[in-house]
Order: structure tokens, then C-alpha cells, then sequence
């Protein structure tokens, strides 16, 4: 067995039964049931939703993506070993965490394989979440430059690079483009403030006005329990993005759930406790990564330059990286998922394989 042949790296091409097409993001491809394997599954397998709720199967990859590119590496390496897994264990560990301490449910009814999650379909809230707890990347560079103010929050002069915040700070920014919204660019990934969501709640997608309140506990108390578990791990989770959605149980009843992945390597930044005591920054994310690819190619301007965008995907796809490279984030990703979930993470020989068989045999999705 080849290195190459752990990595699942193409996820859009399995035979789940699908009368939709296949969306394929940066490093999960979603395969919307029929509407009668959606009713038999919710029916067989006695999940908590409505009887006609819409059901996907999500599958991971182990593509790794960064500056809003896909990269790959020597010896066909199309991908990163184990780090699929490794998402997706830390996101199920986390999930299982809220529920049991009372915060709130997950988009996921079902774990078939490492790689793969059954979810109902949910009605997103318009909004990429990011709680920081320390002052570094993007916002420090804005900060060094003089900004005082994000996303309506005043921060404090004399801090210094990577420093703890005085308190968690929220600062939200639109999930896709919006339109109609006063004061709000209808462009992707643009910052707001709570007064924006406040006076145009309707628009972002929540229900009603005091979701809002519900919404922001549910961050913090999401970070809170993340943070506190991380630190007796001796890591410092210094930021992360959440999101959310709102879906219907069984019962009729519709509730605000978290979306997507959360406290991953991917969606957040963390940082090795005893290396940060010593006044030394460790990434385990992928910020170690991104950072690496900032050192690895002559111009980094490419790859922080949105304008040169044309640029920055041909060195993507013309650079395969060094497998050591790739090994390196493996390990990363492997390394913080262990300590998470207290469990050896084992990779597949034959990942595609397995989840076809899986979702043939338990499931009946496969013909």
C-alpha cells in the first residue's frame, strides 16, 4: 500500500443513490438523498427530525486548502494522510460535548464511517462567527496598522502581538453575499457588527430577535467548553469559527443547531500551552501550514494579494509540495485529534471502499 493510496482526495464521485447533483466544497462533497431514502432512513433508523425532512450524506476528504487554493504534493500526494479523520473525530468529539452539557445540538444524525456524516438539511444563518481570544493574524496586522475598531468593538491601545485579550471578542462577518442590507457590501466575507445583525436580523436569516441572544451564548459557551478542555490538555485555543443553522425535530419544533465543523484545526487556531509560556508561538492548525507556504515560495505578496488571485492558483497546481511537507501537517492534525478524543486515529487502506461497502450493506444508498 502506497502513501498515496490512504488519501481520499477525490469525494464527489461515489455511487450514493442522488437525483441532485453532487456539491463538492474545498474539502467536502454533499450527496442529497432521494426524498424516499431520505423518509425510509429518518423512518429505520429513528432519527430526531421531521418525517419529510431532507437528508445528505457528507463526505470528507483529506484535500487541504489554504489562501483559497487546493495543494498537493510529490508521489502523487493529493492530500493530507489521516486529516479527514482527524476533522472529522475532533468536530464529533466536540458535537457529543454540547449536547451533553446542554448547549445545543449538531447538524449530524449519524456517523456511518470516519469520513462520513448523514445530516438533515438546515436553514443557515448568514454568518461566519469568529471568537478570539488572542490578538494575532489578520486582526493584529490591522491592529499594528493603527485600527482600533472591529466589527463595532473598540479595543485598547499597548497590546501586543499574540497577547490575550482582556475578553472574548465576537467579530461576525456575512456567510455568502447579501444583498439589501444598509451599510452592509453585497460581497462575500465582510465584517459587521452586532448593530448590523441586530437591525436587519430577518436578513441574516434567524427567525426571530431574541435568536440573537441565543446565538451569541451558544458561541461563547461553545468556545468556553472547547477552551477549558483544550487547556487541560495544555493547549490554547486562540480563536475559531462558528456556524449555525436552524432545523425541525420530530416533534414540529424548530431549534438553532450548530453547523458544519467546530474546534478543528481547520476553523480555529491553536497554539502548544508549554511552548507559549516560553514566549514561543507553536501552531497545531492549519496556520502552521499557511505559514509554511508564506516562507516556501519567493513572493508571498501571491498569496495574500486578492488581486492576484490567477497567480496564486497557478502555483497551486504547478507545485507539487514536498512530501515531507505533507507528512508534517499529518502529523499535526493527528497529533491534536488524539489528545482531543483520547483515541489512536488508524488510517484506512482503502477509505472509498469502505464507506461504499458501509453505505451499501447498513444503509441501502448504494445500488
Amino acid at each position: 500500500m502506497s502513501l498515496a493510496d490512504t488519501v481520499l482526495a477525490v469525494n464527489d464521485d461515489l455511487p450514493i443513490r442522488t437525483d441532485k447533483p453532487v456539491h463538492s466544497g474545498k474539502v467536502r462533497s454533499v450527496y442529497w438523498l432521494t426524498e424516499a431514502d431520505s423518509a425510509r432512513l429518518i423512518k429505520e433508523k429513528g432519527y430526531d427530525v421531521a418525517a419529510d425532512a431532507p437528508l445528505a450524506i457528507m463526505v470528507i476528504s483529506d484535500r487541504i486548502s489554504a489562501f483559497d487554493c487546493i495543494w498537493h504534493g510529490e508521489q502523487g500526494l493529493n492530500g493530507v494522510p489521516g486529516k479527514g479523520a482527524a476533522l472529522n473525530a475532533i468536530s464529533n468529539h466536540w458535537f457529543k460535548l454540547f449536547r451533553e452539557q446542554g448547549l445545543a445540538d449538531s447538524h449530524i444524525l449519524d456517523i456511518p464511517h470516519p469520513f462520513v456524516w448523514i445530516v438533515q438539511k438546515a436553514r443557515p444563518v448568514m454568518i461566519e462567527a469568529i471568537c478570539r481570544q488572542y490578538i494575532t493574524g489578520s486582526m493584529w496586522r490591522s491592529y499594528a496598522k493603527g485600527e482600533r475598531e472591529f466589527c463595532g468593538i473598540e479595543i485598547a491601545d499597548g497590546l501586543e502581538k499574540d497577547q490575550k485579550l482582556p475578553e472574548l471578542l465576537i467579530t461576525p462577518s456575512t456567510k455568502g453575499i447579501l444583498t439589501g442590507i444598509p451599510g452592509v457590501p453585497a460581497v462575500d466575507d465582510v465584517n459587521i457588527t452586532r448593530s448590523d445583525i441586530v437591525n436587519n436580523y430577518s436578513a441574516f436569516n434567524f427567525t426571530k430577535l431574541d435568536d440573537i441572544d441565543r446565538y451569541e451564548r451558544l458561541l461563547k459557551e461553545g468556545f468556553d467548553v472547547i477552551s477549558n478542555a483544550l487547556a487541560e490538555l495544555d493547549q490554547v485555543f486562540v480563536d475559531t469559527k462558528f456556524e449555525f443553522g436552524y432545523v425541525t425535530d420530530s416533534q414540529g419544533q424548530e431549534k438553532l443547531i450548530y453547523m458544519d465543523e467546530v474546534g478543528t484545526p481547520d476553523s480555529s487556531r491553536i497554539w502548544d500551552g508549554a511552548q507559549y509560556r516560553d514566549g514561543v508561538v507553536v501552531e497545531k492548525s492549519k496556520e502552521g501550514f499557511r505559514q509554511m507556504l508564506l516562507n516556501h515560495f519567493p513572493d508571498p505578496d501571491i498569496l495574500l494579494n486578492k488581486d492576484r488571485m490567477e497567480e496564486r492558483s497557478a502555483l497551486a497546481r504547478d507545485n507539487a509540495l514536498p512530501e515531507s511537507v505533507l507528512m508534517d501537517v499529518s502529523r499535526t492534525y493527528i497529533d491534536i485529534a488524539e489528545k482531543v478524543t483520547g483515541d489512536s486515529l488508524t488510517l484506512s487502506a482503502n477509505p472509498k471502499a469502505e464507506i461504499i461497502d458501509i453505505l451499501r450493506s447498513e444503509y441501502g444508498l448504494i445500488d
